[in-house]
């Protein structure tokens, strides 16, 4: 069995996550997370026996309740009503996937020994992802600072036997799950409950989710891209490196090459063109499609620091003796960095859904609509419309979420990042984009239908064979929508070797 172990000394990398998710890997906590978070908790312990001021959190209210001191026999009840009070979400449920993100990135952060949580509270966090216990959590509810806190309640519920979980496909109630699977539920002590609530896991995981498909989309562009280059008998100078290299911007030099490689060994390519120059979005590709990658680049950096944080509140030092109430769950960086990302992506959509539109133009020894009967046949007219008004969404999704910050808890927390908003927007521009090249790639493939006898790439030979089992060449008019899911489903897959 493969097992992945937590550890405080260990970096874990973009990559690293999608290892752990493709291959089912079980996680476990490595003796140095035990004993950091151990000795964090046995040092809080020490220090509130002989604490005599309030403690933000640890025997204090939170937020704007934070000057109620709370009795000492009581702090285990506040923790247990802060989960329950702020497990108020609503909307859609976070896709499974997300959530499982969620759980691992949770268990990360509080591998530092650095939350003052009970070691077994976090075995038990590993113990739900290993059995693939997932907790049912809801979309709307955070602000993305004070971190996540009401997504965050709801993935914690079930470890005190509340709230609903996803297992085995079906939702149950946590406890009925638990006891199924011979777990115990967890009686929090003080600090717990913050510790689990604070943090930007939220829209940490979501994050993670859009930077591992933002990878994919990045290939794919230029895979699609390049068939679309052929397909409209498009020119390979603005390709070349050299033109490249004196403006080198590390994503545009590596769209070039992509786009040769995809393109490499083409007939359509090779043979003489009338035309002296391709519209810019054919010729500018290395531009535009470099520049989202450089931009996706940035903001895996930016995620990448966060995952390997600390981002609960209050935080505690036992070396320093000190506990201390800051901001680390503050959502900002991550906030601007999906807004970046979802623009940046968003580009893709953009410039291909206007090649799509000039490969319908019926210019290039091209039939309009890609049909060799336009008028008896629509033929392509309408999948331009769908990716139009698709395209159109995704600039309504682009208005920045982190722009925007409303006043909450009395005006205690009086600036927050939104960076829930803008993760579940990021989230659904991508999940756009996907049916943006799907589109694409059936316009592309009827295209070159018309180019024949001659031929693409070998690569995109290939790649065509494998579409055409699924998706055949349209002669006469027939329902789309079938068609265009049958090819969303193929650009999931498609191999991008």
């Amino acid at each position: 069995m493969n097992v992945y172990s937590i550890s405080p000394d260990k970096h874990i990398t973009l990559d690293d996550i999608r290892q752990i998710l493709e291959s089912n890997m079980v996680l476990e906590l490595s003796a140095s997370a035990k004993t950091q978070i151990t000795a964090c908790r046995d040092y809080l312990d020490r220090k509130m026996a002989s604490q005599k001021e309030p403690i933000y959190g640890i025997n204090t209210g939170f937020g704007s309740l934070c000057n109620v001191i709370i009795p000492d026999n009581e702090l285990g009840q506040l923790q247990t009503n802060l989960v329950m009070s702020h497990a108020c979400g609503m909307g859609d449920e976070v896709p499974l996937e997300i959530v499982r993100i969620m759980l691992l990135l949770k268990i990360q952060s509080l591998s530092y020994g650095k939350s003052a949580v009970q070691l077994v509270t976090v075995e038990r966090l590993v113990d739900m992802y290993n059995h693939k216990i997932y907790p049912i959590v809801y979309q709307q509810g955070s602000l993305g600072a004070s971190g996540d806190l009401s997504p965050l309640a709801h993935l914690c519920l079930p470890l005190l036997g509340m709230g609903e979980v996803n297992y085995q496909g079906n939702k149950y109630p946590a406890d009925k799950v638990f006891k199924e699977t011979g777990l115990e539920t967890i009686t929090l002590k003080s600090k717990e409950g913050l510790a689990l609530l604070n943090g930007t896991q939220f829209m940490g995981a979501y994050g993670v989710w859009c930077l591992l498909k933002s990878f994919r989309l990045n290939r794919l562009a230029d895979l699609v891209g390049a068939i679309s280059l052929d397909a409209f008998d498009g020119r390979i100078e603005p390709f070349k490196d050299h033109i490249h290299i004196i403006r080198p911007h590390k994503g545009q030099l590596e769209t070039a090459r992509a786009i040769r490689e995809n393109l490499s060994g083409s007939e359509i390519l090779a043979r003489h063109k009338v035309q002296v120059q391709d519209p810019y979005s054919f010729r500018c590709i290395p531009q535009v499609h470099g520049a989202t990658k450089d931009t996706t680049a940035y903001v895996s950096s930016v995620f990448e620091t966060e995952i390997n944080s600390v981002t609960d509140n209050p935080t505690v030092f036992p070396e320093e003796d000190e506990v201390i109430s800051g901001g680390n769950f503050h959502g900002q960086p991550l906030a601007l960095g999906l807004d970046f990302l979802a623009i940046a992506i968003a580009e893709l959509g953009n410039i291909s859904e206007r090649r799509v539109y000039q490969l319908i133009s019926g210019i290039r020894n091209l039939p309009a609509f890609l049909v060799a009967k336009p008028g008896l046949n629509s033929g392509f007219m309408i999948p331009q419309y769908t990716a139009a008004s698709i395209v159109s969404q995704n600039k309504q999704l682009c208005t920045p979420a982190s722009i925007d910050s409303i006043v909450s808890s009395n005006g205690q927390e009086d600036h927050v990042s939104m960076g829930a908003n803008a993760a579940t927007k990021c989230c659904k521009v991508i999940e756009n984009v996907e049916k943006l090249f799907a589109i694409e790639l059936m316009n592309a493939s009827q295209a070159i239908e018309f180019r024949r006898p001659l031929k693409s790439s070998p690569k995109v030979e290939t790649l065509l064979e494998s579409y055409r089992k699924l998706i055949p060449f349209v002669q006469d008019d027939k329902i789309m929508y079938q068609e265009l899911e049958a090819s969303l489903q193929f650009v999931k897959t498609m191999p991008l070797n």
